[in-house]
């Protein structure tokens, strides 16, 4: 989910110069953060809590980051700083929904309907380019459909909270292409680090209101999986993605962030018994399929 949501993304190469280094520091993000939906179910505060917490225990590591931009990089005006504090409250309702979707449908559907953002944007772009969609475009729009048809039903057919889990998630993306709408214009001038430690210290409160209305516990008892979420989504997986997103061509991004639903489902199987049906499958490769095309066709923007 995600792609968290919360990357700025990063200009993009014109040579695409990777190296082994560059695409291990890819997969490596990947990997933390296809773990990001585990360690929400093992904590033991509520959902939309393990993200107040997510966020506030590594805002200081992004705030540290920022600091080291340059004060072009940092500077902001009055409207930019509004639009950026306003994405940030986007990027909360995204988080909120999403990890309130985690806990009531299986893993691989929460990554991948996380991830839907991409379409949105894409079929954003084509509404304000006043153009018809290419045939690229159409193929990811009618794979997307298909394929979230066949993975909605195949929750349907395990408990209509499943299926609930399933639209909370397909939210979650709503929130997240608005926040990278919102981000559009600001990322192409700001510091990486300097926009993400002002969304996320626009999202801390957020979430917080957002978990106290819903009853939730929110101090822990066991700190483990939220420090271990803190750094694996928003530290190593926003960090390597950051580092890396550069150096490769959006085909290679959306490529590389597929394998997050993938980790996330066989997280799923091993930890929580969640099987894939064939029905399942074939909806996910679907899925993963547009949201390929969709990446491709636009700037890489990583989720969860």
């Amino acid at each position: 989910m995600t792609v968290n949501p919360s990357q700025p993304t990063a200009p993009p190469s014109s040579g695409h110069d990777w190296t082994p280094r560059h695409l291990l520091a890819l997969l490596a993000a990947n990997v933390a953060l296809a773990l990001g939906a585990w360690l929400v179910r093992l904590s033991d505060t509520g959902p939309v809590a393990a993200g107040f917490w997510r966020l506030t225990l590594a805002l200081p590591v992004i705030a540290l980051l920022a600091s080291r931009e340059s004060s072009a990089q940092r500077r902001m005006g009055r409207g930019t700083l509004i639009l950026v504090v306003a994405a940030g409250v986007f990027f909360a309702l995204d988080l909120a929904a999403w990890h309130v979707g985690i806990v009531q449908t299986k893993l691989g559907n929460a990554s991948l309907f996380g991830n839907s953002g991409s379409l949105i944007v894409m079929v954003w772009g084509l509404f304000t380019a006043h153009r018809a969609p290419r045939t690229a475009e159409i193929a990811a729009i009618a794979a997307a459909l298909v394929g979230a048809g066949m993975l909605m039903g195949g929750s349907l057919e395990i408990s209509h909270a499943n299926l609930v889990g399933d639209l909370f998630c397909l939210l979650a993306g709503v929130f997240y292409a608005v926040y990278i709408i919102m981000l559009n214009a600001a990322r192409e001038r700001l510091g990486q680090y300097s926009l993400l430690a002002v969304s996320t210290a626009a999202s801390v409160p957020v979430m917080l209101v957002i978990a106290v209305l819903l009853g939730e516990t929110i101090m822990p008892h066991n700190w483990t999986p939220l420090i271990a979420l803190a750094i694996s989504s928003q530290l190593i997986g926003q960090g390597f993605l950051i580092y890396s997103l550069r150096h490769f061509p959006p085909l290679i991004i959306g490529l590389a962030l597929m394998a997050q639903p993938a980790l996330a489902a066989t997280v799923g199987w091993l930890a929580f018994g969640e099987t894939l049906g064939t029905l399942d499958v074939a909806g996910m490769v679907l899925l993963a399929f547009a949201l390929v095309l969709a990446r491709a066709g636009d700037k890489p923007a990583a989720r969860n």
